[in-house]
Order: C-alpha cells, then sequence, then structure tokens
C-alpha cells in the first residue's frame, strides 16, 4: 500500500504512492508560498528600515544605496515572477493528478538554493567581496534547506544542504581572493577556512533536515498504513461482528495472514426456503430473510462470532476467529439454542412466517485468513472442519432436529452439553470414517 519500499518494503501499492506523491505536491505548493511571502516581507522590511536608518544604508553601501534598493527591487520582482509560475506548474499537476519528475525537483532546488549566492554576488559590488560575507544574504541559505524538509525526501534536503555548502564556500574563496581590502582585514573576517567551516555547517544542516524529513515521512507513512489498516478490516468484517470484537480488532491490530487456528464452524440453512421463494416476489424474499438475518447476526456477534458468508438461505459463522477468548464451542451453542428460540419466540408474536432452521456445529483445526487479490479480498476459513460442519447440518433433514453436534464441540462443551444426546456413529457422506454425532435439539 505504500510508495516507500526502502522503508516498509512489505507493503506496495501503486494508488497509494501516487496519491501520496499528490499529497506531498501539496507541501511542495504550502513551500513556494511560504518563500514568496518571505521574499515580499524581506524587500517591505528592508525598504520599512530605509525610512528610518537610510544614512545607515548610505554609509554601508558607500553612498549608493539607491542604486542596490533599485536593483533589490527588481530582483524581487524576477524570484517572485519565477515563483508564481513554479506554483502555477505544481497547481497545474495537482489537478491533472500528475507528480512532478525528480529531475525537475532537484532543478527547482539548485535554482532556489541559488538565489542567496546572487544575492551576495550583487550585494559584493555595493559593499565589496569579503563584507557581503557577512550580510543577510548568506543566512538565508537556511530558509531554503528548512523548507526542504517539507518535501519530505531525505536526498532533496541533502542535495539543497550541499548546494548551499558548496556555493557558500566557492562564494567566499573567490571574494577573498579577488578583494584586495582582504590583506588588512582581521583574519576572522578574510580568512579562508572559518568561511569554509560555515560552508560545511551549511551541509550538516542539510543533512540534519534530510533526516528530520526521513522520520517524518516515515511516520506519516505509518500513521496512513494504521488507518489504511483499520478501513481494511473494517471493510473485511464490515457489519458481521460485534462492536466488542470490531474494537478489539482495531486495538490489536491483527495479522490477516493465513494461519492455522482452532475454531469452531456452525452452518445455519433455512428449511424449505426454496418452495417458500417460488411462490412469493423477490422483494417479499428480501424482506423475510432480512427479517430473520437481523437478529441471528445480533446473536452470532454477541457471542463473538462472525458471519463469514451468507449462502442465500442461511450463513456460515465462525467461532474461534480471528479472535477467540477461549470459549468457542460453547458460544456457538449457546448463539444455536438462543437462534433457536428466538425463531420460535417471533412465530408466537407473529412477527415471522413459521420457520425451521436447522444448524450443525463442528470444532477443529482449520486454515484462516484474508484470501485474494489486491483487488478484491475476503477474510475465510478454509477446512475440512468447514466441510464437515456443513455435511453435519445436512443430518437435520434425516434426523427431523434442529441443531447437531460433532463429538468435537461436545468434548469441549464439558457440563454444558449434559443435554446432548448421542445419536452415534453417523457415516457422513464424502468421508470414509463415521462420526460421532449429538443432538440437542
Amino acid at each position: 500500500m505504500t510508495i516507500r519500499e526502502s522503508i516498509n518494503p512489505h507493503v506496495a501499492n501503486p494508488a497509494f504512492e501516487k496519491d501520496f506523491s499528490l499529497e506531498m505536491l501539496q507541501n511542495d505548493q504550502l513551500r513556494v508560498t511560504i518563500l514568496f511571502v518571505a521574499w515580499i516581507a524581506s524587500f517591505a522590511l528592508i525598504s520599512f528600515l530605509s525610512i528610518f536608518f537610510y544614512n545607515s544604508f548610505q554609509r554601508v553601501f558607500h553612498g549608493n544605496f539607491r542604486g542596490f534598493l533599485f536593483t533589490f527591487a527588481i530582483g524581487t520582482a524576477i524570484v517572485v515572477l519565477c515563483l508564481l509560475l513554479e506554483r502555477t506548474a505544481i497547481r497545474r499537476s495537482i489537478r491533472q493528478r500528475r507528480d512532478a519528475s525528480p529531475a525537475l525537483r532537484y532543478l527547482s532546488a539548485l535554482i532556489e538554493t541559488s538565489i542567496p549566492s546572487l544575492g551576495m554576488l550583487v550585494v559584493s559590488s555595493y559593499v565589496g567581496p569579503v563584507y557581503s560575507l557577512f550580510t543577510p544574504a548568506p543566512l538565508s541559505y537556511a530558509i531554503f534547506i528548512v523548507l526542504s524538509v517539507l518535501r519530505l525526501d531525505f536526498r532533496l534536503s541533502v542535495f539543497t544542504g550541499l548546494v548551499a555548502g558548496i556555493e557558500y564556500a566557492l562564494l567566499a574563496t573567490w571574494f577573498v581572493n579577488k578583494d584586495p581590502a582582504a590583506a588588512t582585514m582581521e583574519p576572522i573576517l578574510a580568512g579562508i577556512p572559518q568561511h569554509l567551516v560555515r560552508g560545511s555547517i551549511f551541509v550538516v544542516v542539510g543533512i540534519v533536515a534530510g533526516i528530520v524529513a526521513l522520520q517524518t515521512r516515515r511516520r506519516i507513512l505509518s500513521s496512513l498504513e494504521m488507518a489504511e489498516e483499520r478501513n481494511r478490516i473494517s471493510r473485511t468484517f464490515g457489519e458481521y461482528v460485534s462492536p466488542a470484537v470490531m474494537q478489539t480488532l482495531m486495538t490489536l491490530k491483527p495479522d490477516l495472514r493465513s494461519e492455522s487456528k482452532n475454531v469452531c464452524v456452525m452452518f445455519l440453512d433455512i428449511r424449505d426456503f426454496t418452495g417458500f421463494a417460488e411462490k412469493r416476489k423477490p422483494e417479499e424474499v428480501v424482506q423475510y430473510l432480512e427479517s430473520l438475518f437481523e437478529f441471528m447476526i445480533e446473536i452470532v456477534n454477541r457471542h463473538n462470532g462472525i458471519i463469514n458468508k451468507f449462502l442465500g438461505d442461511g450463513f456460515m459463522a465462525v467461532f474461534g476467529a480471528p479472535l477467540s477468548d477461549g470459549r468457542d464451542a460453547a458460544n456457538a451453542v449457546d448463539a444455536s439454542r438462543e437462534i433457536l428460540a428466538r425463531v420460535n419466540d417471533e412465530i408466537q408474536r407473529g412477527r415471522i412466517l413459521p420457520t425451521t432452521v436447522g444448524i450443525g456445529l463442528h470444532a477443529g483445526k482449520a486454515v484462516t485468513g484474508s484470501i485474494g487479490s489486491a483487488l478484491r479480498r475476503e477474510y475465510t476459513v478454509i477446512g475440512d472442519v468447514v466441510n464437515l460442519a456443513a455435511r453435519i447440518e445436512k443430518l437435520n433433514k434425516e434426523f427431523g432436529s434442529q441443531l447437531l453436534i460433532s463429538e468435537m464441540v461436545w468434548e469441549e462443551l464439558r457440563d454444558g452439553g449434559k443435554d446432548a444426546v448421542p445419536i452415534g456413529n453417523v457415516q457422513v457422506r464424502g468421508r470414509e470414517e463415521p462420526i460421532q454425532i449429538y443432538q440437542i435439539a
């Protein structure tokens, strides 16, 4: 389900990867917007300060502050225009649900991070090459490095830090060597080593920003994976488990991969349903089934079972998977008894038509898990225990009973199976050896 094989290689979903990439484009749009506002604010701040400190600026810029301000205004207009174009391109990609290519990302990082370098080149012609290294221009490298975190790309953040560090180190070395005044300056100003250290700090900051971006990305993807896991569990079990079981599934975040478990399987069948449906409209048939399934599902849920699948005129329920409370057979028998009692009660109250149901229970090992493909998955139970439970249910017609259980279920009931009447060894179709069957109702 995810974009990150390097972070979590067991998940891979192209649709999720595309959605996540589009979310990153939203971050990129925010980053460009912040740069746009920051640049406008910088120009506004310098213009505002020039009103009160014009003479100070004149001395710093050797009497040519107006020329610098005009150049800065032109540069601001160009930068703002470029940022607007970049933001427009990002918005277009978002609308078209098309991710930007990695090459364009690196190109934009290179161009944006080079803006402070161009600023120092411009300022150096007014205040002197070495002194330009101590203006606010090189400090703005940090803004671009910090904002690179919004791209949630470790390599891009490191690349941004490298561009800032290398460009500053090269400019500083060139400025110191070309400035005639450097020889008379204090070593702390004109010494190349300290400028190389400053450039190295930009690289380190880029690496730190990359680590922050990587960790943030991991946490976001982990949160999205957890949300997807909750949705997957909800989709898998839907309305067929009790709220308590669903909450436990969400809390435990079970692994729904195939595994072998002890379960108790229930098959329930509505007798003479074919003849009933033949004489009625489809709407009446559906209404009849819903009137039965409504309370039957509620009973199964309340006894910690799940409705695994509907079979038209009945259903298959499982007790003990995906969660078990250690009373799977007892829960299945209790649910069966209550269903039979409720059917009789509903008939007596005139809420449903006269109805007879047959229930068969068998317990044993089964393979449980979410089976299917990326297009369609279903939680299912596979094994002989399922086949035998279905065969036992069909024996109700032969013995005129409503609830039959296997010896495996009876043994797990202990005292709860005292009222079970042994029928004896019964030959079940499809099996060589007969099995012991007990009748409860």
